[in-house]
């Protein structure tokens, strides 16, 4: 029989995730506060998300007969991060609601079907084309111009996965460089800025969004987030609108981040996506009316969406390598909020934690 996914699951139930990263003890932590236990799968041992519940399953995401015993322990799953293969969560999706569902994880996982998949909901994308060979990369210097960044279809994140190309001479050093994977060759885009948009659905379909943000990147890694984003006008509206029907349209029930260029000339151009919890979005645990992890949990779980609207103005900053033994500092600044992911080895680029401060009032665009 279908599971049941109609009614709200009550505090007492437990919400499966399926990864053990940052975003899977945040989640968990959250959940703890509405009442429910969380149960984490993944394939490591130690992992952040299971320094925080008793309830761990450590095995493959291949793993046919532990998934189904994972399944049958919990009242619902979620992911907290998208690269599980999709026939887990098809697995899982037959015994216990999966929210976000396997076509949502298809779509994000490959660059050149989220691509096309943002196209069908109306947002405007980098010109793009597929690569699978280096003459693919002297193709796309051709029609798209120099220079390009080629990615990898699958599997990058923070940069990896990913490199830039300026002539044709270079093609062959960058498809061995991308180990030779199906790949995605993008135009160069003069941006402004980069911001975000992290949306919720819950079960019957309603929607909300939290405001824009501003990321600032360093290395290809987040290293900064300014909320809410300002100086958007229209923009705002329209990068919540994109969201949200993306959402519709993959009939998806948790959240989604959606990653988006602003260019010098006023356009939103859509870049990435993420049917999970999102680095950009952790200002909400400290300056927002419900948190992301909150939400996710809320909408996994059948509970009616919280209030996105920030409560302050904030700025999040990420915590790389060693920069986290800087805790006794940041400790004692008053203005700081300090969230500590666990994690043992600090390696350069490593995120190991991040810190929230509140620095304003939101301003009242009202008028009248």
């Amino acid at each position: 029989m279908p599971p049941k996914t109609d009614s709200a699951i009550p505090p007492g139930g437990v919400i499966g995730i399926l990864g053990g990263g940052q975003l899977g003890r945040m989640t968990a932590l959250a959940a703890a506060r509405l009442g429910y236990s969380a149960h984490i799968f993944a394939p490591e041992a130690d992992t952040p998300a299971s320094q925080v519940t008793a309830n761990v399953t450590q095995a493959e995401y291949t793993d046919t007969a532990a998934l189904k015993a994972f399944a049958a322990s919990v009242d619902a799953v979620t992911l907290e991060f998208e690269n599980v293969p999709v026939s887990a969560l098809e697995t899982l999706a037959a015994i216990v609601p999966m929210r976000p569902g396997a076509a949502c994880l298809a779509a994000a996982q490959d660059r050149l079907v989220e691509k096309r998949f943002l196209e069908s909901v109306g947002a405007g994308v980098a010109p793009y084309q597929p690569v699978d060979s280096a003459d693919d990369i002297r193709r796309a210097l051709q029609s798209l111009g120099a220079p390009i960044i080629v990615k990898t279809r699958r599997f990058g994140y923070d940069g990896k996965g990913q490199v830039r190309v300026e002539t044709a001479d270079a093609a062959d050093a960058a498809w061995r460089d991308l180990g030779e994977a199906p790949s995605i060759a993008e135009g160069f885009i003069g941006f402004e800025r980069e911001i975000s948009v992290i949306a919720a659905r819950d079960i019957h379909g309603r929607t909300a969004a939290y405001p824009p943000v501003e990321n600032i990147h360093e290395n290809h890694i987040l290293r900064t987030t300014l909320a809410p984003a300002q100086n958007l006008g229209p923009l705002a509206v329209e990068a919540e609108s994109m969201a949200m029907r993306a959402m519709d349209a993959l009939d998806m029930v948790g959240l989604l981040a959606v990653e988006m260029f602003v260019t010098p000339d006023g356009r939103l151009l859509a870049n990435e996506m993420a049917p999970r919890p999102h680095n950009s979005g952790h200002w909400t645990m400290d300056a927002a009316t419900t948190c992301q992890f909150e939400q996710l949990t809320r909408a996994v779980m059948g509970l009616p969406l919280g209030d996105p609207s920030p409560t302050a103005m904030a700025e999040m900053h990420n915590l790389l390598g060693d920069e986290s033994d800087n805790w006794p500092e940041l400790l004692a600044d008053p203005g700081v909020a300090l969230h500590l992911y666990g994690k043992g080895e600090a390696r350069p680029g490593r995120k190991m934690g991040h810190w929230n401060r509140r620095t304003g009032p939101v301003p009242n665009t009202k008028s009248g």
